[in-house]
């Protein structure tokens, strides 16, 4: 189901929106403001384990389209959100292993959208994404993927190690980019897989690395040592796509 993105301001309209079951991405709530209100906002985005930000006067003013923010500015997801189970059925539907793309931490909106443009065309049966600290489903993020995130769910997880794990239960085994991995000319990439991509500055997360099977690194000859996320999930993706071709 898709959803209008938009920004919700004001305390009655963000109670609204919680209550009537729209998925809130991100929420601002100014910083020392407990009153009754916002504490029933609070209390909703608990239930959902929405990220609260605190911020100050001056970025809710700089953030508000209205100039009545009251307080409180949410921003609601532009399409909804896949299960993880939705994604292992499309993969059992297809009568193929899953092949799963795992982002730790990626921020910027149109990496997201590259990523899940290239996650359809190479035949990913999904993507997983954080909670926290990491991009959404925005209008940005839509029109990035050139179409493709109505035919490729995306799920959002509260913690991406924990996932890990009970998707190894499922006998999925997991790589990882990072530059001080083996090559990934040297490793079997086929059978059920995750392709965990990290943040775009800071790389995978220890914890989650540690939950990885193998380090994958990108054979690189120039005079920069990095690619750009979405750059570096395609060229590993496609090498997952070759080994299982043949």
């Amino acid at each position: 189901m898709r959803y209008e993105e938009s920004v919700c301001e004001g305390r009655n309209p963000v109670i609204e929106a919680f209550r009537s079951g729209k998925t809130i991405d991100r929420l601002f709530i100014l910083k020392g403001c407990y009153d009754g209100p916002i504490q029933t906002i609070i209390r909703e985005a608990k239930k959902r384990n929405t990220m609260i930000n605190y911020v100050n006067s001056t970025r809710l003013d700089n953030m508000s389209e209205t100039g009545k923010h009251q307080g409180v500015i949410a921003y609601m997801a532009a399409y909804e959100y896949a299960d993880v189970s939705d994604i292992l059925s499309a993969a059992k539907d297809a009568g193929e292993p899953p092949f799963i793309i795992i982002l730790d931490g990626i921020e910027d909106p149109h990496n997201l959208g590259a990523i899940i443009r290239t996650a359809n065309l190479c035949g990913a049966h999904g993507i997983i994404i954080p909670k926290h600290s990491a991009c959404g489903l925005t209008a940005t993020v839509a029109k990035a993927s050139a179409g493709a995130i109505n035919y490729t769910p995306v799920a959002k997880v509260t913690n991406i190690s924990k996932t890990i794990e009970d998707l190894k239960e499922k006998g999925i085994w997991f790589v990882c980019a990072d530059s001080g991995g083996e090559s990934m000319y040297t490793l079997n990439l086929t059978g059920a897989i995750g392709l965990v991509i990290g943040n775009e500055g800071k790389g995978v997360s220890r914890l989650v690395k540690d939950n990885c099977d193998y380090i994958a690194s990108i054979p690189m000859k120039g005079n920069i040592d990095s690619l750009n996320a979405s750059v570096a999930c395609g060229v590993l993706a496609y090498e997952i796509v070759r080994q299982r071709s043949y």
